[in-house]
């Protein structure tokens, strides 16, 4: 008798395990777009100057906020070259610029060059993400009941 009732107990939480694991992988997509909301929030109000260019910015050009705005990197490239070889006195570094400070300035550009081309597809899907967690909250509600 007691192994009949143990039985019954592990089937029923067996099946209950088996229902909730649709709902859990709901929940995982819903945490997920969750989080991609708060990036796309996040990018939007700290790139704001740089999604007006957006159109440009698509990993050959960079937004260059303290002018707000947009620079081809090998044109970048090419006054960092120049800046080395003059020697033109780097204010970041408070010395001439050098062939080491350009390349790392380089470096630094080509990332943000596609990290803003990042930023603004992730925006440009934020209501597509805000869409799909209303269905996927809904879907959730409905199973709930």
């Amino acid at each position: 008798m007691t192994r009949i009732v143990l039985r019954m107990v592990l089937g029923a939480i067996v099946l209950a395990l088996n229902f909730s694991t649709p709902l859990r992988a709901q929940n995982a997509e819903i945490n997920d777009l969750k989080g991609k909301i708060f990036d796309a929030k996040m990018a939007q109000q700290t790139f704001a100057g740089g999604l007006r260019h957006c159109n440009e910015l698509d990993g050959t050009n960079f937004y260059f906020q303290q002018r707000d705005r947009v620079l081809k990197l090998e044109d970048y490239h090419r006054s960092l070259d120049n800046l080395a070889l003059q020697g033109v006195f780097n204010p970041e570094t408070k010395r001439p610029w050098n062939q080491q400070d350009a390349d790392a300035r380089w470096e630094q550009v080509k990332k943000q060059a596609i990290t803003d081309h990042a930023n603004c597809a992730l925006v440009a899907a934020l209501p597509g993400f805000q869409k799909k967690l209303d269905e996927l909250q809904q879907q959730a509600a409905t199973q709930n009941k």
